[in-house]
């Protein structure tokens, strides 16, 4: 992967929209592959300024880039919860943020070693939001709509994914014609790049958002269909 560029055809002056971003260098990377080697408070504190600059700053600057379409990122906590985890390792070997739409989707994206990650959808759907997505499904006419959307999103190399039960849900035939979807506990388009040169740049942004953007049907579908959760939130333990 190369350096960031300040312009050209990787460049700010290719996206101009994007001024301000840079993207993810390949210290930031590079930061995540020591970080799965060494997961432990001395490694951390010692690299620190690199995930401040280098992997948090970038995440910053998409935010605000993003913020008058999707809304303002939230980035989440470097450190894992290992209360009742059997890995103790105590740093994310990831950094990634999220925002939530007007009709409930959310909108994600990821960094590690791996590379990029960005989705957008209903990751996990609550109790009351399953059963309204479910009689979508099912319905005749919104069914088969949801169906030629997901198509579509594939035909694109966009990847539609979510949790899945094993067999068809309660009350549902196993030989259902649209018992994929139906199985689906959580849908959402996603996409992974692997490292390369363009991640240091700002071009990272253009394909973020086209993922997001990309994902605007089956958002669509959802919102109309499902809709936020309107349960109360479960009782804290």
């Amino acid at each position: 992967m190369s350096k960031r560029s300040p312009g050209g055809a990787s460049g700010a002056g290719r996206y101009p929209w994007a001024v301000g971003f840079h993207g993810w260098s390949d210290a930031a990377l590079d930061f995540y592959r020591q970080l799965e080697a060494q997961n432990d408070r001395a490694f951390w504190l010692a690299h620190k300024p690199v995930y401040d600059t280098e992997v948090r700053a970038p995440f910053d600057a998409l935010s605000e880039l993003v913020q008058d379409e999707f809304g303002p990122l939230r980035v989440f906590r470097p450190n894992r919860d290992v209360r009742f985890s059997k890995d103790k390792s105590p740093y994310k070997t990831r950094c990634y943020a999220a925002t939530e739409g007007d009709g409930g989707e959310a909108y994600y994206v990821e960094v590690s070693a791996q590379g990029l990650v960005a989705a957008t959808g209903y990751w996990m759907m609550a109790d009351d939001q399953l059963a309204r997505y479910r009689a979508g499904v099912d319905d005749g006419v919104a069914g088969p709509s949801l169906e030629r959307i997901v198509a579509d999103l594939r035909a694109r190399d966009l990847d539609v994914e979510g949790a899945s039960l094993k067999t068809a849900p309660r009350g549902y035939p196993r030989d259902h014609p649209r018992i994929e979807l139906l199985r689906r506990k959580g849908l959402a388009v996603m996409r992974r790049f692997p490292p390369a040169p363009w991640l240091g740049t700002p071009a990272a942004a253009e394909r973020i958002v086209d993922v997001w953007r990309g994902g605007a049907a089956m958002n669509g579908w959802l919102a109309s269909h499902v809709g936020p959760s309107t349960a109360p939130p479960p009782e804290p333990r």
